[in-house]
């Protein structure tokens, strides 16, 4: 992609970000207990973040005809949603760090963060709720999208954590598509497409086309976000090699074990049954080696390339209904954004 584009993109991410965030601000509490709940509840939205799922339903309505202040709700609500699923996801791996700052289990304790996790979903859907802009048949369409998307995302958290509780082996490829398609897509990209889309077209737009175009998509993200944790190994604010650490089943872990000699694979059976504290910068780094000299790397690229050529390939059908306008050129150029980023 060119650098005016990617300059153009991220501009709009800023842009959009902002309006979610200053929209958020309205429907956070304050006063007391301060310290111990509304300032931990904020913590995360103020360090910032990629806001591509914000940008994604806002710049989707605007394509469908809206303006974007019709959705400042949804994606306020959604932005809530995501932060609040950070907070648990940090409590569940244990993860020292996020958005170059400890995770808020780590400066609260869990007890305080995870009350704080629970009442920030809690109060995602209020934005949705009281949002003036959004009539009753709308508002009832986007309170089933966000309903579904919590089912599905929390089904995605579920697989990937009991997998790493049994130290699945025998997996492959597909296994890993059923996961991020639950995990990643649904609320990154599939979620925010369809919702733009709903309040851009009074609800009238055909949505199955968004959703494959929003899946493929969303595979091409997290294929891109397990390449950069191999990638970023001093990137500030940023454990190295995290998801190794974890023992995330990463597209690159899943392409390990399923291509791996025995010997190489009964040491990383070994490595996947340890504590994670007991894994050392050695071991991941060895697992990164692996990876490299079975080709995992070189696959996972592939893959992601193969995801983002597929969601252009759909992208004409998904907007069958949209005018050309700027907002759909930036949709357009989002797909390659996603792929190239380099954080």
């Amino acid at each position: 992609m060119t650098a005016a584009a990617s300059t153009r993109i991220e501009n709009a991410l800023a842009r959009y970000s902002a309006m979610t965030r200053r929209t958020v601000e309205r429907y956070l509490p304050t006063g007391r207990p301060g310290d111990y709940l509304y300032a931990p509840m904020r913590d995360y939205l103020d360090r910032g973040g990629k806001g591509l799922r914000p940008a994604l339903l806002l710049a989707t309505c605007e394509a469908f005809g809206r303006r974007v202040e019709d959705a400042l709700g949804p994606a306020a609500g959604l932005e809530m949603l995501h932060n609040a699923f950070l907070i648990h996801d940090d409590i569940e791996d244990d993860s020292p760090l996020r958005r170059h700052g400890q995770t808020l289990h780590k400066l609260h304790g869990m007890p305080l963060a995870l009350n704080a996790g629970d009442a920030l979903a809690a109060l995602a859907m209020q934005p949705v709720r009281q949002d003036p802009a959004l009539g009753s048949r709308v508002r009832d369409l986007l309170i089933s999208e966000f309903s579904e998307t919590i089912r599905v995302t929390t089904e995605g958290q579920a697989l990937e954590l009991g997998w790493r509780r049994e130290g699945a082996a025998d997996l492959a490829p597909n296994d890993y598509i059923a996961l991020a398609g639950k995990k990643t897509c649904w609320y990154t990209t599939v979620a925010p497409l369809r919702m733009g889309a709903i309040v851009g077209s009074y609800g009238t737009a055909s949505l199955a086309a968004l959703s494959r175009f929003g899946f493929f998509l969303g595979l091409a993200f997290q294929t891109r976000d397990d390449l950069l944790d191999i990638e970023l190994l001093s990137e500030p604010g940023k454990v190295p090699l995290g998801d190794i650490r974890e023992s995330k089943h990463t597209l690159l872990l899943v392409h390990l074990l399923a291509t791996a000699d025995s010997k190489d694979r009964s040491w990383l059976s070994g490595f996947m049954a340890q504590r994670q504290s007991a894994r050392t910068p050695a071991q991941c780094a060895r697992v990164l080696t692996l990876m490299y000299r079975y080709g995992s790397v070189d696959f996972t690229r592939k893959f992601g390339a193969e995801m983002a050529s597929s969601a252009r390939a759909y992208f004409a059908e998904a907007f069958a209904q949209a005018p050309a306008s700027d907002h759909l050129t930036l949709l357009h150029e989002l797909v390659d954004f996603v792929v190239d980023r380099s954080k």
